[in-house]
């Protein structure tokens, strides 16, 4: 296994190089000052999502209180290559700093991808698709097992295995875990079923804001034969269907002294008497 005490000293170093000292206006320890625009994205970086807003809001911080926290790079040639800081370099640019606070790290380039899974699968802010892909990422270009994994990044080997899990699914419902639209328990429960079923259930999860448990009976009654595939392919469709326009011709019904309402699939005028027929027939203008 490549990872090893190596890393585990390499890591530290970063540590030691953040610890700041508040009583003197938050120093932070050996950086230097370098170009921003000599600094490259880590290629190997797993986090493909950034939050605009968080990242506008740690911009306008910076702008106000200068970066606390440095970047971590290697040298490269002429150029410098992010080990870690990512967001910081990203909102210093939008905050359009020319230079930046950074360490330098004395690493060889070839240790970038696995710096950059450990520092992310560190930090809380990653989706669990993202989380997933670095986990992956480690255990494949570094030969480990679950086990020696769920060592290095202090998660139980179940974990790990019901994340990875994740990655067996469509990329489509990988996009909606990522956006928070589903979730790991919704994962779970889903994994494991063809891709036309999964579809089916992924579609009801959103449609009906169906629970874990919700989802787990669905999933039961579809394997059993209880529910029909078609049937709830078209429940998602109605669910998907804009009722704004009927609620618009409720009011407007009502106005006409008319009991009418929307009822789940279905639109319901009540009907009391003889004028009430007539109000309706003169409304939809076939009288």
């Amino acid at each position: 296994m490549a990872l090893g005490r190596g890393l585990g000293e390499l890591l530290g170093e970063i540590e030691t190089a953040y610890e700041t000292n508040n009583e003197k206006g938050t120093q932070v320890k050996d950086t230097t000052l370098l170009d921003i625009d000599l600094i490259e994205p880590n290629p190997y970086q797993p986090r493909k999502i950034f939050n605009e807003e968080k990242l506008q809001e740690l911009s306008d911080s910076i702008k106000q209180h200068g970066l606390l926290q440095p970047v971590v790079v290697i040298k490269d040639e002429d150029k410098y290559i992010l080990v870690a800081g990512e967001r910081r370099l990203k909102a210093s640019k939008l905050a359009s700093f020319d230079k930046i606070k950074a360490i330098i790290l004395e690493e060889d380039k070839k240790k970038l991808r696995e710096l950059a899974l450990i520092e992310n699968i560190q930090r809380d802010d990653l989706n669990i698709i993202e989380v997933a892909y670095s986990y992956a990422g480690l255990i494949n270009d570094f030969k480990m097992t679950h086990d020696e994994l769920s060592k290095i990044v202090s998660k139980s080997r179940s974990s790990i295995t019901n994340i990875l899990r994740v990655l067996t699914l469509s990329n489509d419902t990988q996009k909606l875990i990522a956006s928070n639209k589903l979730s790991l328990g919704h994962a779970k429960v889903i994994v494991g079923l063809d891709s036309k079923l999964e579809k089916i259930v992924v579609d009801s999860i959103i449609g009906q804001k169906l629970s874990v448990r919700d989802t787990e009976n669905l999933i039961k009654k579809l394997k059993n034969g209880e529910e029909k595939p078609d049937n709830i392919k078209k429940t998602n469709q109605n669910n998907n269907l804009n009722y704004d326009l009927l609620q618009n011709v409720t009011q407007s019904l009502k106005k006409n002294e008319l009991d009418a309402k929307v009822d789940k699939n279905y639109f319901k005028i009540k009907i009391d008497s003889q004028n009430d027929i007539e109000k309706i027939a003169k409304y939809f203008n076939i009288c």
